[in-house]
């Protein structure tokens, strides 16, 4: 082989390395809420087997994040983006403690809904958009912000929702594309209709397609959108009781397609059409938890009134897949428990293990294959969680209310790590990238990583 052709494999080798190193590969990065397909996993960081917010041990930065959100970092490349929702008057933040108070918070003040995207590595924002100005068309729950969407980015576009004050898609220097209202989206207790709870389901992108989900009060639907002109590409009328619940990208047979949760209407559609593919019936009746996807399933879970399900569904389900009384499966249902499901967490599916925890720290774990129990654990003592787990390199991360940071191993039986406290209030899942992993509290924004 002559010298100039080996050189030329070289370059195309060193190329194709320093393009995964660049994180251009979309697996690599934290685009969405929980990461890359919101499963919640990142192996392979390095991140620092131990930290202190109070002596700054392995603290890159920590910085203030004016308002109010519960939107989680999201990450490409060097760019970390979050959002807020910032008012001289609804400064009382979080209410920690008992969710028996679901009446809205009565605040009525004008807030500025804010993008604001942050260099990860040193914390200096990098630019700052007021996507919209005004009072709020809806109210909050005690426990909820006016900016509870984590935005969703493919590297070339970052997309945030903002509910009733709009869908804005932003290039990555913050140059506003394109904009979309969908009018007042209800987003209430179904059965208590003056309490106001705000809009919570973030956007996800999938190949240049942008996704949301508005299970409402009112006209419920599905639509996809063009991620580069905002064109609208398909709307699907949904039938459901109010949601929280993000959506997800599922494969199967070569073809991609749309899952969503719910009470009444968990389902399946089209992601080029959006036509409905499956449904089922049976969820918690305030479906918050995302689905997520592995080993050919789809796992669903909820937790609100009579039932709290964990159901495991086929990738290649078709039709009504509900499952009828003392029934636990059927043709496309693999296995489902009618008790065990959160009613706020996100599952997480990590090496062969299938993770729950409860808003009371009890961690159940999850043969994903069966449904079978591992282990029960329990973090804390009498602690509060509203933060879905996040994991790398066999080590599992979640916050309670509180702000302290639990630290979990992976394996067939409970082992606790470590118990962080970050000295904050927080309901956020954390967001990894390669070295760090991030922590958003009430007022701060902080980054872990070996200095």
């Amino acid at each position: 082989m002559k010298l100039k052709h080996l050189i030329l494999l070289f370059l195309l080798l060193f190329g194709c390395r320093m393009f995964k190193i660049s994180g251009q590969d979309p697996e690599r990065q934290w685009p969405g809420y929980r990461g890359y397909m919101s499963s919640g996993v990142l192996d392979n960081a390095n991140l620092p087997e131990s930290f202190d917010p109070a002596k700054m041990t392995n603290i890159r930065w920590k910085i203030e994040i004016p308002g109010l959100g519960s939107s989680s970092p999201v990450i490409w490349d060097n760019r970390l983006f979050i959002t807020t929702a910032i008012s001289k008057s609804d400064t009382a933040g979080f209410n920690p403690g008992s969710m028996i108070n679901v009446i809205s918070v009565t605040d009525s003040s004008e807030h500025a809904w804010k993008l604001i995207c942050i260099d990860k590595n040193s914390g200096k924002t990098l630019w700052e958009k007021t996507a919209h100005t005004g009072i709020p068309a809806m109210k909050r729950h005690p426990k909820s912000t006016h900016a509870n969407e984590s935005v969703a980015t493919d590297g070339k576009y970052v997309v945030a929702f903002f509910g009733s004050e709009g869908l804005y898609c932003y290039d990555m220097i913050g140059t506003l594309q394109w904009e979309k209202n969908f009018g007042i989206l209800k987003s209430v207790f179904f059965t208590m209709k003056n309490a106001q709870w705000e809009f919570a389901s973030s956007p996800i992108i999938y190949n240049g397609v942008v996704i949301i989900q508005c299970d409402v009060l009112e006209n419920s639907f599905l639509a996809a959108f063009d991620v580069k002109t905002g064109k609208e590409l398909w709307k699907t009328t949904r039938d459901d009781y109010p949601g929280w619940s993000t959506p997800n990208i599922y494969k199967n047979n070569g073809k991609t397609f749309v899952v969503v949760n719910g009470y009444k209407h968990m389902g399946g559609y089209d992601f080029t059409d959006g036509k409905e593919i499956w449904r089922m019936s049976g969820g918690g009746d305030i479906p918050i938890p995302t689905p997520i996807i592995g080993k050919d399933m789809i796992y669903l879970n909820g937790s609100h009134g009579k039932t709290s399900p964990v159901i495991a569904v086929n990738t290649n389900a078709t039709g009504d897949i509900t499952l009828s009384d003392q029934q636990t499966s059927n043709q496309f249902v693999k296995w489902s428990k009618p008790r065990g499901g959160s009613y706020i967490q996100t599952m997480l599916l990590y090496h062969n293990h299938l993770y729950n925890v409860g808003w009371n720290g009890i961690v159940s774990c999850m043969d994903p294959s069966t449904g079978n129990e591992i282990y029960i654990g329990k973090l804390g003592k009498t602690k509060s969680f509203y933060s879905s787990p996040v994991a790398s390199d066999g080590k599992i991360y979640i916050v309670d209310e509180e702000g302290t940071v639990y630290i979990f191993q992976d394996g067939n039986e409970f082992k606790a790590l470590a118990e962080i406290p970050l000295n904050d209030p927080s309901m956020v899942a954390p967001s990894i990238t390669d070295g760090m992993i991030f922590f958003r509290t009430q007022h701060y924004l902080i980054a872990v990583g070996k200095k």
